[in-house]
């Protein structure tokens, strides 16, 4: 009864995805308008006139479009209880952000707003379209197993027991309704606890006897459970555990790398792969085709966006264009305003447009991560698919990597480099040196400034390849404090630094 009221109940929300699809500038005008009209009394909001009834160039005009550097002294206030400053109220939850190599931590503010008209109601979307598209899996009708991070008190108010601070994915399941209970595990003892490897462990003993339908979570951790519940039954394939396992709801890295390793663990034509991008600032997008792998942007959940072209990045007084100015095919950094209070801010995400009708994109990496130290501008999109085409070539199945920039002393006393690669398998290609090769080759057929460079290898020598042994990549996370949850290894980088350290870290 509890299945069939669920199923219900969510699949009201299939409505809202066909009003996102056929109204996209109504939706964001409303949201622009909520928005606003919240956070009037704030001492932001007062600031910059949010009463007055802003349009969307008002609001350009009269807000500047800020870093987490540059809006962090109004975060910090938030973090230490002061109430009113970006978002009426005091804000308990903060999202400790992952991705980043910097030392110092990102903490996003996390409202009931946010929780429950962006994360919730975009995750009832997601599993009303599921059930749209695959009913014989019936989702409701079983479990979803779900893997996330944890969370601890907030050191900013050490006193305060309601104020915590952790991964998204754990602020989420800390305050999920009752109702999505009933359709999850593990329960949250083990969900949220901190130390990785017990997680693991006492996370796949209890799933054992679970009738799990549906997984969510970070493919490379993902990863790690299914292997190990498979160890334990004893079993040939995951299947035989749970054989009613029908679908992986992933985020946070691209899959491609990784689709070949599930067809392995999941060898059945009925295994299904949705994709979500839920951010620690909010949820952006999903995958609401099965055929397609563009996500739609989810545009009345509580964010309002804008895009800042590629050429504006770097400029002093960037500007950035509305949803209805943006160009199919064109690379934008993402600039939010959200019912969390970081208003026109830079998440550090880029994304293409593949759709205007109705408005779909694709993550094309982030504004950090990014190899353009020859002036080559290779981005995590065209790294992602020529290793997936590397570890097809030579029957390859990837567990990780990254990637920097390398420099080589010429005779002629031109200046040269390359990029290194170091790669971590979990099944090592057939031939090294052809995985580069392709690697290469894919690289040149993706980007064409990448091209020219390696044009008689004249700025660009070819890559360099290191494969690391297993447990490389999870044995740099765990030092930097940093295993589990939604923390992933950084794919590119312009400077050697995290290169360097996993180099070191191999010669120990």
């Amino acid at each position: 009864m509890i299945s069939t009221v669920l199923t219900w109940a969510v699949q009201r929300r299939l409505a809202n995805v066909e009003h996102i699809r056929r109204y996209p500038h109504e939706a964001q005008q409303q949201v622009l308008h909520e928005l606003l009209q919240q956070a009037r009394t704030t001492e932001w909001g007062q600031r910059y006139g949010f009463g007055d009834g802003l349009s969307g160039r008002e609001f350009a005009q009269r807000l500047p479009i800020s870093s987490y550097e540059e809006l962090y002294p109004e975060i910090e206030r938030v973090l230490r209880g002061e109430a009113n400053v970006l978002w009426p109220g005091t804000v308990q939850w903060f999202a400790k952000s992952s991705g980043t190599t910097n030392a110092r931590s990102k903490y996003i503010p996390v409202t009931h707003e946010s929780l429950h008209d962006g994360h919730y109601r975009a995750g009832r979307d997601m599993t009303a379209l599921a059930t749209l598209y695959y009913p014989d899996i019936n989702i409701l009708g079983g479990k979803t197993l779900s893997l996330g991070g944890t969370h601890g008190p907030n050191p900013f108010r050490p006193a305060e027991a309601d104020s915590r601070i952790g991964d998204v994915s754990a602020v989420i399941m800390q305050n999920l309704p009752t109702w999505a209970e009933f359709v999850r595990t593990p329960p949250l003892e083990l969900a949220l606890l901190d130390e990785w490897e017990e997680k693991i462990e006492r996370i796949a003993r209890h799933v054992l006897e679970v009738d799990v339908r549906v997984l969510a979570g970070v493919p490379t951790w993902m990863i790690v459970l299914l292997r190990r519940v498979t160890e334990l039954a004893g079993a040939a394939s995951i299947l035989d555990v749970w054989p009613r396992l029908g679908l992986f709801l992933h985020g946070a890295v691209a899959f491609g790398p990784y689709r070949e390793l599930f067809r392995q663990l999941v060898p059945s034509p009925q295994m299904h792969y949705l994709e979500v991008y839920n951010a620690s600032e909010g949820y952006i997008a999903l995958q609401d085709e099965p055929e397609s792998e563009d996500l739609l942007l989810l545009l009345n959940h509580g964010i309002y966006y804008e895009f800042l072209p590629q050429d504006q990045w770097e400029a002093a007084e960037p500007q950035a264009v509305g949803l209805e100015d943006v160009v199919l095919g064109r690379t934008y950094a993402l600039i939010i305003s959200t019912n969390a209070g970081l208003w026109r801010y830079r998440i550090g995400d880029t994304v293409r447009f593949t759709s205007l009708a109705p408005y779909r994109i694709r993550i094309s990496g982030r504004t950090k991560h990014f190899l353009n130290a020859f002036g080559e501008e290779v981005v995590v999109e065209n790294a992602d698919a020529a290793i997936a085409a590397a570890c097809r070539a030579t029957h390859a199945t990837l567990h990780d990597y990254t990637a920097a920039p390398i420099y080589f002393a010429a005779h002629d006393g031109a200046s040269r480099g390359g990029h290194h690669w170091i790669v971590e398998f979990s099944q090592p290609p057939t031939d090294a040196a052809q995985f580069a090769l392709v690697l290469d080759d894919t690289l040149r057929q993706l980007n064409s400034d990448y091209d020219a460079k390696r044009h008689r290898d004249l700025a660009l020598m070819p890559p360099k390849l290191t494969v690391a042994p297993a447990g490389t990549f999870e044995q740099w996370l765990a030092k930097k404090g940093k295993l589990g949850g939604q923390h992933k290894v950084p794919r590119l980088s312009n400077s050697r630094e995290l290169l360097d350290e996993i180099l070191n870290q191999l010669n120990e």
